[in-house]
């Protein structure tokens, strides 16, 4: 069985007994309150740390520095908000682990440092510049330029060299 449809047939199961056990501990009413309260708690955290997130994003942007960290932490701070807003305990754990930013800083620099998180086409992150593939340490030029298809029957763009 997959990794993922078991995870999605056991975390339930794990909410659900977590609960439930809460429940008989402090009673129902308080239960539904604690849930209700850890989303409201986090969606304000959410919202804090998001905007943190972007303002360095922004600011690495402007120094002409590559934002893969923070692009990394914006992905987990929208799936800490994702697992907030899921009722129970453990997916609330989860979720304000990923928003307490010591853990999320170190578990996105372990991701970059790993190698594993790719994105743009192939290019690999490696701290503040791109790496061409995995092993090179080449640092890759920028060209502006136009593409045609000339196998295609009508090409997209004007043949300017015919002029």
């Amino acid at each position: 069985m997959p990794i993922p449809l078991l995870m999605f047939i056991v975390i339930p199961f794990i909410e659900i007994m977590l609960i439930l056990r809460v429940s008989d501990e402090i009673g129902g009413l308080y239960t539904v309150l604690l849930v209700l309260g850890t989303a409201i708690i986090g969606i304000n955290l959410l919202k804090r740390q998001g905007f943190s997130t972007l303002t360095r994003f922004q600011q690495r942007l402007q120094r002409g520095e590559i934002p893969a960290q923070e692009i990394l932490e914006g992905m987990m701070i929208a799936f800490a908000g994702a697992l907030l807003l899921t009722p129970g305990f453990l997916t609330d754990s989860i979720g304000f682990s990923l928003l307490f930013p010591p853990i999320r800083r170190a578990l996105a620099k372990r991701t970059l440092n790993s190698g594993k998180f790719m994105f743009m086409g192939g290019m690999q992150a490696g701290g503040t510049s791109f790496q061409q593939g995995p092993s090179s340490g080449k640092q890759g030029d920028t060209f502006d330029g136009e593409f045609r298809n000339e196998s295609d029957a009508n090409p997209s763009l004007e043949d300017r060299d015919r002029d």
